[in-house]
């Protein structure tokens, strides 16, 4: 049986990504030239010495992005991974990980990627281990990046098919019962993952996968499920091999875990990676319930597991690791909530507390913590919304004035759009580009710079994007940036 040219045992040590213990100084790091870009002009569209289509030129430490995000080629480098005796994981092939554990007279697949071109590379790989056939698939939820090679390794058998049976529709693994805003989610969904962004300048990283993946086949190999898990979970035996299904919500409400007792294995799908959790999703989603996430961690400790298998990023191991990393995960999010609860009880709105609520530093600096995929602020945005609505308490925001019309008002005040565009000229000289888009937005919502306004909207997106640390958040801003500049 030849082995995979990936094969390697889990305790050999992985990369770590590297640490960076100060704020990123773009200062230190832009290729700008003697003195940086040139003006920006409202009526012509252009820079003086840079175009704003080639902004990607302009370079940061070789790559326009946040230096943490550099070593994630590294982190993600494709690998099948022995994390325990007949147990394996392959990473780094697709967005999601797969695993395989091998019976007496079959194999168990768990999770099967976004796409039938990465379900097919994986295939190839455990191949490379056994050939030995597929007699069950379990899907850990219903999030299309871990359904969608389903039938790939389906394919020339009929294996069971696992799932639970509170399937939110949030992936389509059945249809929702009424229509919902299909093109915006999509768009959003595209800006989020940076779906078409050029690698490794644009995209190099999903915060949680790799940037350089196939897309080919996105969505297409979702089957549906042969047996449906209900109640807590069940108990399932199949090719000689023991497995407890549970009922664990957490980032859907459908997530179901899997413990291989026998080799202390805690298969938790998205309930924990290497990042701090996505409590709320920028491409749009429902309200993930924080309590019962955390929660749901307390129950993943409870089965003392030796080994941790997550959806994403690689597999942690060791008992006293895995508690370790588990504690943190349930102890930030539940920072996040009663730091959020506690400023709704002190009247403080959602902008207030967006702002003002962090992780403390022992938590902050952890690596299985950082903000690569999920962000703060927008957990304690989520949790605001998601508990008593929209409204923030201030009375003006109950009837806002329209974007354009406070648009026009705050320009005239401002001694007209030649004024507005001279901050945005200060902002941007400074750094400061969130200002800035606040102020071009005022422009381009007023009707006042024309198709010159978008672009240097498109310009600051990009240059924003440079220092995010966060994944979402850079694709957003650099595929908004595209489409603007597409028109």
């Amino acid at each position: 049986m030849m082995k995979s040219m990936f094969l390697r045992d889990m305790r050999v040590s992985p990369p770590e990504f590297r640490a960076v213990s100060h704020p990123w100084d773009p200062e230190s790091t832009c290729e700008r030239g003697t003195n940086g870009p040139g003006p920006l002009s409202l009526h012509s569209g252009s820079q003086t010495g840079t175009p704003f289509r080639t902004i990607d030129a302009v370079k940061c430490g070789g790559a326009p992005m946040h230096p943490e995000l550099q070593a994630h080629p590294e982190y993600f480098a494709k690998d099948v991974v022995r994390i325990a005796d007949n147990v394996y994981q392959a990473f780094g092939f697709a967005a999601s990980n797969v695993y395989m554990i091998v019976g007496e007279d079959g194999v168990v697949i768990i999770d099967t990627t976004e796409t039938t071109t990465a379900a097919e590379n994986v295939l190839a790989e455990f191949r490379k281990i056994t050939d030995l056939p597929v007699k069950t698939i379990i899907l850990t939820h219903s999030h299309r990046d871990h359904i969608s090679g389903a039938s790939v390794f389906a394919a020339g058998g009929s294996p069971e098919i696992l799932a639970s049976d509170r399937s939110s529709g949030d992936a389509l693994l059945e249809k929702t019962i009424h229509p919902r805003a299909v093109k915006a989610l999509q768009a959003r969904t595209k800006r989020q993952f940076g779906i078409g962004l050029s690698y490794p300048d644009e995209i190099i990283g999903i915060g949680v996968g790799p940037g350089d993946r196939p897309l080919k086949g996105m969505g297409a190999g979702i089957l549906p499920p042969t047996r449906r898990i209900g109640g807590e979970g069940e108990k399932v035996s199949t090719c000689g091999i023991e497995l407890e299904l549970a009922m664990a919500p957490g980032e859907t409400p459908d997530h179901m875990v899997v413990w291989y007792a026998d080799r202390r294995v805690l298969f938790c799908g998205d309930n924990f990676y290497r990042a701090f959790p996505n409590l709320y999703a920028i491409r749009g989603t429902e309200y993930r319930d924080f309590d019962a996430w955390a929660d749901t961690l307390d129950q993943l400790m409870a089965f003392e597991p030796e080994v941790l298998a997550p959806g994403h990023t690689k597999a942690v191991a060791g008992a006293d690791t895995v508690r370790e990393v588990l504690t943190d995960y349930r102890n930030a999010i539940r920072h996040v909530i009663k730091e959020t609860r506690d400023g709704m009880d002190a009247g403080k709105t959602i902008d207030d507390l967006a702002h003002g609520v962090k992780l403390p530093p022992e938590l902050a600096e952890k690596p299985h913590l950082r903000e690569y995929y999920g962000r703060v602020d927008f957990a304690v945005r989520a949790y605001f919304v998601g508990t008593v609505g929209w409204f923030d308490g201030n009375p003006t925001s109950l009837s806002p004035l329209s974007p354009a019309d406070e648009a026009h008002r705050f320009i005239e005040l401002a001694g007209g759009p030649e004024a507005v565009m001279a901050a945005v000229e200060r902002a941007r000289a400074e750094e400061d580009y969130q200002w800035a888009l606040q102020l071009i937005d005022r422009l381009i919502h007023a009707g006042q710079g024309g198709e010159s306004a978008k672009a240097i909207k498109a310009l600051l997106l990009r240059l924003h994007a440079r220092a995010q640390v966060n994944c979402p958040t850079r694709h957003y801003y650099i595929q908004s940036a595209k489409e603007l500049e597409q028109g």
